[in-house]
């Protein structure tokens, strides 16, 4: 559907350009979305392609977006709306995964507060058979398995709010460089598209 290619010289997006050629508009965005065409959604394998490479630029700057397209689709009224359509898609994938990303604190922070509170029991369960007396071992046993359950419930929370919102959160980052990049339309003559650059 798409593929990498090399564009002529764009200054400071060079290192930050994502290059893709289609011969349709229509390729891009999902043929079964019902709603008005700046307003679907990219083509699951479109989405992949420009995401996928953004994941590889370097440093942080500007993203540039270049779509080659046949002079004809790129002078047609979608043609001069797909950057619009492109950069209104990722802004709301970035609002989805932010959403993500709150959801993920939110349940980090409930996980927390049960994992306390089951340490916290387990801490007191644990303080009131020391004043009991068991045969052998029995009495160590319990005590330290009390507290070793205490801090397992422990696990999940620590596991959320330390490492798991990490992943969303740069992706969510990315999605958001996405959402303002400059979309660059190339019209490609017959010749080109029988050449392609690679």
């Amino acid at each position: 559907m798409a593929r990498k290619a090399q564009t002529p010289d764009i200054g400071p997006f060079d290192r930050h350009s994502i290059s893709l050629r289609v011969d349709h508009v229509r390729q891009l965005f999902q043929t079964l979305d019902p709603y008005p065409f700046t307003e679907r959604d990219l083509d699951k394998d479109a989405e992949e392609f420009i995401v996928s490479w953004a994941r590889e630029l370097t440093g942080d700057g500007p993203i540039r977006i270049v779509i080659h397209l046949p002079a004809q689709e790129a002078s047609s009224a979608e043609g001069r709306k797909l950057g619009n359509a492109v950069r209104r898609y990722f802004e709301e994938r970035t609002r989805a995964v932010s959403l993500d990303l709150r959801e993920c604190f939110r349940l980090g922070r409930l996980s927390l507060a049960i994992g306390a509170s089951v340490l916290a029991l387990c801490m007191l369960g644990a303080q009131a058979l020391s004043q009991h007396s068991f045969p052998g071992s029995l009495q160590s046993f319990l005590t330290e398995s009390l507290i070793i359950l205490g801090w397992v419930a422990n696990w999940r929370p620590m596991e959320i709010l330390l490492y798991d919102w990490w992943p969303i959160a740069r992706h969510r980052n990315l999605l958001r460089r996405l959402s303002v990049a400059d979309v660059r339309i190339v019209a490609v003559s017959p010749d080109e598209r029988s050449h392609p650059p690679h």
